[in-house]
């Protein structure tokens, strides 16, 4: 950009703004990321997140120190670390990265649902219990998140009135997975560290 052009009022109240909201949009999607990374035990990657995100929220703070008297810099800061939270969170599910636990508790016959897990190869763990309302059998399975909607398919349609809970597992030993298959996800191949969870 030439220096006559950075003088403009266009450039001040458009331009300026404009791009302060996307380097905002930039790091905070970052900086969401890394948060979640960081939450599912990706603590390899989030250093490197980190660095970037405080690197572009430089850039930005510094030209709103330079323009204090333009309010639509204000507005464009604002707007990009809204828009940055939104599209961070979506990537990051988008993404399905992480290990969750299901916890299905039926009261119904809950055989020919255990047998469709195991037959979809999930790992399946059963507990006898007993609920307000009588005996009950709760039914625990740690699929990948990438895995999760189809686990859910097989609930719905086999036992369709299941209470079940959906919860974030931080770190997994051992235990029982789907089969994966040798494709190589974008953050794999991007970072090859990324799966260094330790």
């Amino acid at each position: 950009m030439s220096a006559e052009f950075m003088d403009t009022e266009f450039f001040n109240w458009v331009v300026l703004p404009v791009l302060i909201a996307l380097a905002r949009i930039m790091d905070v999607t970052v900086g969401t990321l890394r948060l979640i990374f960081v939450a599912r035990g990706y603590k390899n990657l989030a250093p490197v997140l980190g660095f970037v995100e405080v690197i572009i929220w430089l850039v930005a703070i510094s030209q709103i120190f330079q323009h204090l008297d333009n309010i639509m810099c204000y507005i464009g800061y604002g707007a990009g670390f809204a828009a940055g939270n939104y599209i961070g969170i979506h990537l990051a599910e988008k993404m399905s990265l992480g290990t969750v636990v299901i916890r299905i508790i039926a009261k119904k016959d809950t055989t020919d649902l255990i047998n469709i897990l195991r037959e979809a190869n999930y790992g399946v763990t059963t507990v006898d219990a007993e609920g307000k309302a009588g005996p009950v059998r709760i039914i625990f399975s740690i699929v990948k998140r990438k895995d999760l909607r189809d686990a859910l398919e097989l609930v719905n349609h086999h036992n369709p009135h299941a209470f079940y809970t959906i919860e974030e597992v931080q770190t997994v030993n051992e235990g029982y997975f789907r089969a994966q298959h040798a494709r190589t996800g974008f953050i794999t191949r991007l970072f090859p560290f990324v799966s260094m969870r330790k």
